[in-house]
């Protein structure tokens, strides 16, 4: 029971720190922690009322924020009026949501202690029974202008035993009272939805970014391969389900999955989710050229000055533009409030972050489902239809010159650690100095990461403290690291 419950935690923390919120879980040891605990005690309270009580007295520990159940998950895109409101911080009133009962709470900590009190002092709590009229929970326990009621909530989906029972008949009695086996069935449900969302926001399909095409199929491959997995349909106890708050999505069809494309550059489109690569100005210089041997006199006579920038963004920014704006522009994708939410950039000579289910905010499939479209039987590929290629999306290169790709990345990467032992260092200044906004921008996505990871991080170790660590990832993380070997 105590995994499946970390499970279903785990889901809550990934899916609102994709969102860009820092979820904390409280236990009783920060209802404890509070004076007014002693209070509470003294009321001698039992069942629900009892239970509410504490949570509040350790949301009043904790100070001003949103009190959230863990089956309430924002599934919505990061831009929605809602999800900006809560990031903002500042609750002029007390709030809690139209018919969710204590499912979600917002509120400053004045407000906040201001409630709890009134609780507390509330004549009918010393009374309170199973057979009493007293109040039965915290809303019923204040008086009815405590709170301020929104009625809007569609960028937040709850799971209590009532939608279940509502929305998805088919899978109640497997959810519902069936213990640790209903809540796997319920996060497999939830992380399913999860997903769902996320493709039907990015309806336009995967953009894998391959400026200077022609010998950067290795290169993208990682990217393509996560675009692979975020287009596949999630597995799900109720494959053709939607969403609680969105009745009318487009649930995932394998036959026809998300379109992933493999354009030149980048397009700012809102449908559509971008995941570059950017690699350094000497792997840009070793693959384009397509030669192994790079000297300084290469590098000022027949090299293009920050050619994969202004590959990339030759769709905003036309080709007449210097790196400096340019780099402007590929900052903005990288690292803004819009950006950072449709758009993943990683760098060619590192591997792929091991935390990628914390950035889309579910856990992404690792491996690729069926279409269900027929193949000729074996052993006739030959006969097979040639695939058409598409213009737009590049050249398809032969296999030899694959292969001697494959060599010169790698040759890249090795050229990449061994600068870092002082070898090379002068080629690496040269072509860094020639490629002042590649070299920019792959320090900047590089740098991103890293700050995001390291954000990341610390905050685990800090929420480590609260309710034992609950809805932390168990063992050793599983990585992406095989997931991606060429």
């Amino acid at each position: 029971m105590e995994e499946a419950h970390n499970a279903v935690l785990l889901t809550w923390r990934r899916a609102w720190w994709a969102q860009g919120f820092k979820p904390v879980i409280l236990g009783s040891a920060e209802a404890m922690s509070n004076p007014l605990y002693t209070e509470l005690q003294v009321k001698r309270l039992e069942g629900t009322l009892q239970t509410e009580l504490s949570m509040w007295l350790a949301w009043e520990n904790m100070g001003t924020g949103v009190l959230c159940h863990y089956l309430t998950l924002p599934m919505a895109p990061r831009e929605d009026p809602l999800l900006v409101y809560l990031r903002h911080g500042e609750y002029p009133q007390l709030t809690r949501f139209d018919k969710w009962g204590n499912a979600m709470f917002i509120g400053s900590k004045a407000d906040i202690t201001a409630a709890v009190m009134k609780a507390l002092e509330n004549p009918e709590l010393k009374a309170q029974t199973a057979e009493s009229k007293g109040p039965k929970d915290f809303i019923s326990a204040v008086p009815e202008d405590t709170f301020k009621v929104d009625k809007s909530h569609d960028a937040l989906a709850f799971y209590d035993d009532n939608v279940i029972t509502t929305k998805y008949p088919k899978i109640a009695k497997d959810i519902v009272g069936n213990g640790a086996k209903g809540l796997q069935i319920l996060n497999e449900l939830v992380v399913s939805h999860l997903h769902s969302t996320w493709q039907n926001i990015f309806d336009e399909g995967i953009s894998v970014v391959k400026p200077e095409p022609d010998h950067m199929t290795h290169a993208v491959s990682p990217a393509k391969k996560l675009a692979t997995f975020l287009a596949q349909c999630p597995t799900s106890p109720l494959p053709a389900s939607c969403p609680p708050n969105r009745p009318k999505c487009k649930p995932c069809v394998a036959a026809t999955p998300l379109k992933i494309s493999t354009p030149k550059a980048y397009r700012n489109n809102s449908g559509l989710y971008t995941i570059g690569t950017v690699p350094h100005p000497y792997t840009m210089a070793v693959l384009t050229s397509f030669q192994d041997e790079i000297d300084i006199p290469w590098i000022r006579r027949k090299s293009k000055r920050d050619l994969w920038i202004t590959s990339l963004t030759q769709h905003l920014m036309g080709t007449g533009m210097s790196g400096a704006p340019r780099l402007v522009k590929f900052k903005e994708a990288v690292a803004s409030e819009l950006g950072r939410s449709r758009s993943l950039w990683v760098t060619a000579e590192d591997d792929m972050p091991e935390d990628l289910d914390w950035h889309f905010g579910f856990t992404i499939p690792r491996t690729v489902t069926d279409n269900g479209k027929s193949e000729t039987p074996v052993p006739g590929p030959e006969r097979r239809p040639k695939v058409k290629p598409d213009i737009k999306d590049g050249p398809v290169p032969l296999d030899e010159d694959l292969k001697r790709e494959q060599e010169l990345l790698r040759q890249a990467k090795d050229w990449e650690k061994a600068t870092k032992r002082k070898t090379g260092t002068k080629i690496r200044r040269s072509i860094e100095a020639w490629n002042l906004a590649d070299t920019e921008a792959w320090k900047f996505a590089r740098a991103f990461l890293a700050r995001n990871r390291v954000e990341r991080q610390t905050w685990e170790n800090e929420e480590k403290r609260y309710a034992g660590g609950a809805g932390a990832e168990r063992g050793k993380n599983e990585g992406w690291g095989r997931w991606f070997d060429d």
